[in-house]
């Protein structure tokens, strides 16, 4: 077998980065292709795994390779506290469309539309991960899979289809468009085919997400206050979701 160091070279061009402990687990669990993992103390990282997560446990055995700290280091650009770091297989982005297309669905898809924070997209792929939404599709320029992204998804990716595509690429299904001068989303039952379409931290919807909108929601709100953080949103209006019919799967 190659060494750690030759392995994370050979995937680090078109690798998925998943930092920390935390990724690599859930990335597992959802069926990753990990060709290489390192840990800076391999019995911590076990041990880790024993008390959170037993079901990857024998696979992080298997996995986890032990490095000196200062090549961990040299490997990713911010350490991670858990000292775990991993290069998973990015999911064909023609498997992920097939995904997003196909119909009927159980559950919706949430669209990004032209999202500017890095941050902000991640844990929305985890909050939709957590719900069991089909997918996230985000339009403009920023990459979903970037490793910031990738980091505050915590792995995540992987429990969902996640792809970019233009605002004229949606997946079919009617698109309910979150908007402060749409109906108040309390009054309205979302289908599990539904599209659901938030607009930027700054500058909101689109024109050309709002021209593809069937129906405009607005979140309750106080007056005077200006907006909620965009994954506060999503997470408001998937809980409404799965609060008036669907709901993530028990199994």
């Amino acid at each position: 077998m190659t060494d750690p160091l030759t392995r994370w070279r050979e995937h680090a061009d078109d690798g998925v980065l998943l930092d920390g402990f935390h990724a690599l687990k859930h990335a597992l669990r959802f069926g990753a292709e990990v060709p290489v993992a390192v840990t800076t103390d391999r019995p911590a990282a076990l041990a880790l795994a024993e008390e959170l997560a037993g079901d990857v446990r024998d696979a992080l055995d298997a996995l986890l390779t032990q490095v000196p700290a200062e090549t961990y280091a040299s490997l990713v650009a911010r350490p991670h506290p858990t000292g775990v770091a991993a290069l998973a297989v990015r999911p064909s982005r023609e498997a992920n469309l097939r995904t997003l297309a196909h119909t009927p669905r159980t559950a919706p898809v949430v669209v990004l539309d032209n999202p500017r924070n890095l941050g902000n997209a991640g844990a929305v792929i985890r909050l939709a991960a957590g719900f069991g939404a089909t997918g996230v599709v985000t339009t403009g320029t920023l990459d979903p899979w970037h490793p910031t992204v990738v980091r505050g998804g915590a792995g995540l990716h992987f429990a969902t289809a996640v792809e970019r595509l233009g605002a004229a690429e949606l997946p079919p299904g009617p698109v309910f468009a979150l908007d402060p001068e749409g109906d108040d989303i309390r009054g309205v039952k979302l289908p599990d085919d539904a599209v659901l379409a938030f607009g930027s931290e700054r500058s909101g919807l689109s024109a050309d997400l709002r021209a593809r909108a069937d129906h405009l929601l607005a979140l309750p709100m106080r007056p005077q206050v200006s907006s909620y953080n965009l994954a506060t949103s999503v997470a408001m209006t998937l809980y409404h979701w799965s609060a008036t019919g669907g709901a993530p799967s028990a199994s």
